[in-house]
């Protein structure tokens, strides 16, 4: 071949590239693989603690993120909601129909993200960025001691330059507080309280034993560095939370005072402008449906009742229906079925001591109950997740406002398994016989199996292994109780089935408490009252899930939701296809497509029954 053809067809392929290259990143991607890569992209790269959470760019030795903190300004959170409106205009211009199914279906489900996203727009100041469950301020912290990577002098410097962005950081926050303040929307006076409290106690502690520090420390043993650089390296960060991070504390503090006097007493959402429409819009985002208040309010109460009945029965069986005087709280009336689960509790037999010796006992047992169940079900999975799995106790430092458990995902990289919190603050709280549905519940084969699998997915578009749906990944580990109990891991556990009951119990309590507080005008007091008079459970934890509810409207509902769904979509497979059901093909058809909304989800089902019943 001529020299001066080589070139010219090396200048077309050069063109060629240029052209899909400038039309990926700046124009209108040619097909719509290239657009959701794209859109997550535009996502992302906006959000480094995002990057670091997924771990991937780490594994190619890229980590500029871990020196990064997003840019929560007003002016970025704006170009935010534009860019999703104009990434969802972009993704409707392509024709749905000349796609194959599995393109028609990534593209259902970021449809259904972003428009739900655009539709939040009206509400942009009704959340509250500083609450004491899962705020701002409490988060920092939270981020940089557990998931900002420590393998190297890299990111231990990295670390370093994030906790002197913390001026930069807490500015955008006070910034986007003030502007809540002038739009009508904070939280109730008890949010700016707890928050108050954590936050003067935070920066009361001497740098050097400041979380952020202690555990800087720890990990810095693991590498191999010598003294002078260690030393280098923690007094980097004494200085940075001296010289940064307290002071932005301090300010917010400030300003956080002066909410604390502007504010009042009322709890639910309906005290905002457009209260009532941002509810809706909130049970909508949540539960993927279109279930109004009014009718999630009354499904919860029909469940309440359903539950406790089937908890009876049991009571009944075993001889504890004995009714014990002392064991309502002060001011509540428990039901019967609660004041004899509270007595249950107290019990010794069920308890452990309330030390170190018996925390550590407890995550020991925790981890023999994952470690077994993981045994039990493999006949009802032939998809599982290849990430690893550990069990631990919630940090201290956050443990008073914490739930009673949580997960978080392992990341893409492989380099974090995922892990099932514990909090172990007061291990009263702690009965044996609710510890096995817990751990199904966040560990096996509830959230690390579905998160867990989501992540690993391949041959997906990469935000169908990245965009949460609460109503199914709440639903599905809600599910996962309920399809182990199935399966007979409580057959010599009577007890252990109570707890599971109660646990089912907890979340339908939740319906009517959510939409009490947001749509009912509840009080505070009187959702804690409820409650503690259906479940029993002891005050401090009553009082930290309701005081999560008012700062995360509509999202305790989803749980129920979703696992209803499951199981109604389970039952329509078996009723339509007969002895071609298969459970497992079932669960992979529910966890091969990553998150999506309940009502697509149907969709879903509903072609693999058609399929599998051809």
């Amino acid at each position: 071949m001529p020299a001066a053809l080589i070139y010219i067809l090396i200048a077309l392929l050069v063109i060629g590239l240029a052209y899909v290259a400038i039309r990926f990143i700046w124009f209108r991607p040619i097909t719509v693989g290239q657009f959701f890569t794209r859109a997550i992209l535009h996502i992302m790269l906006d959000g480094p603690e995002v990057l670091t959470m997924v771990g991937l760019l780490e594994r190619v030795g890229i980590n500029f993120h871990n020196a990064r903190l997003s840019d929560i300004s007003q002016k970025s959170e704006a170009k935010q909601a534009a860019l999703l409106k104009r990434l969802l205009a972009t993704l409707r211009s392509y024709p749905r129909a000349r796609q194959n199914r599995a393109n028609q279906l990534s593209m259902d489900i970021l449809d259904w993200f972003l428009e739900d996203e655009v539709r939040a727009e009206p509400f942009r100041y009704h959340d509250y960025p500083v609450n004491q469950m899962f705020g701002q301020q409490s988060e920092f912290p939270n981020f940089m001691t557990s998931m900002h990577p420590m393998d190297g002098r890299a990111n231990a410097r990295n670390y370093i330059k994030r906790l002197h962005l913390a001026g930069w950081r807490f500015g955008h926050i006070i910034e986007g507080l003030q502007a809540r303040q002038a739009n009508g929307c904070l939280p109730p006076r008890f949010v700016l309280q707890r928050v108050l409290t954590e936050m003067t106690e935070f920066v009361a502690t001497p740098p050097c034993e400041n979380v952020l520090y202690t555990v800087f420390a720890r990990k810095l043993d693991r590498l191999k560095l010598n003294a002078e650089e260690k030393k280098r390296l923690l007094d980097g960060v004494q200085d940075a939370i001296q010289g940064q991070v307290y002071p932005a504390y301090q300010k917010l503090i400030e300003v956080c005072q002066g909410l604390e006097r502007a504010t009042n007493d009322d709890d639910g959402v309906w005290k905002l402008p457009s209260g009532e429409a941002y509810y809706a819009y909130q049970l909508r985002s949540n539960t993927t449906t279109e279930l109004s208040a009014a009718q999630i309010h009354d499904l919860g109460l029909r469940e309440v009742a359903r539950i406790e009945q089937e908890m009876h029965t049991i009571l009944e069986r075993l001889g504890e229906l004995q009714v014990e005087p002392d064991a309502d709280a002060p001011g509540v009336e428990l039901t019967p079925i609660a004041r004899r689960m509270v007595a249950l509790g107290k019990e010794a037999r069920f308890l452990y001591p309330n030390t170190d010796e018996g925390r550590a006992a407890c995550l020991e047992d925790y981890q023999k109950i994952l470690d077994e169940i993981s045994q039990r079900i493999a006949p009802l999975f032939d998809l599982r997740p290849k990430a690893g799995l550990k069990v631990q106790r919630v940090p201290e430092f956050r443990q008073k406002t914490a739930p009673g458990a949580y997960y978080q995902s392992a990341d893409m990289g492989g380099g974090r398994p995922g892990v099932f919190y514990a909090n172990l603050r007061d291990m009263n709280e702690v009965p044996k016989f609710g510890m096995k549905t817990l751990a199904y519940h966040e560990g096996i084969p509830g959230h690390h199996f579905q998160i867990a699998i989501a992540m690993g997915l391949r041959g997906l578009p990469f935000f169908r292994r990245m965009i949460p749906f609460t109503a199914y990944a709440e639903g599905w580990a809600l599910y996962a109780e309920k399809l182990v109990r199935e399966q007979g891991a409580y057959q010599d556990d009577p007890y252990g089935e109570l707890g599971c009951l109660a646990s089912e119990l907890f979340r339908a309590v939740r319906l009517v408490v959510d939409t009490g507080i947001h749509d009912k005008r509840w009080t505070r007091q009187q959702a804690i009252d409820y409650m503690i008079a259906h479940t029993g459970q002891p005050m401090k934890s009553v009082v930290s899930e309701i005081e999560r509810y008012i700062v995360r409207p509509g999202q305790a509902c989803a749980y129920k939701i979703g696992e209803l769904k499951i199981i109604e979509l389970r039952q329509k497979a078996q009723k339509a296809l007969g002895e071609k059901f298969s459970l497992p093909q079932f669960h992979r058809t529910l966890l091969q497509n990553g998150a999506m909304p309940l009502q697509i989800l149907e969709q879903v089902v509903d072609a693999y029954i058609a399929q599998a019943g051809g």
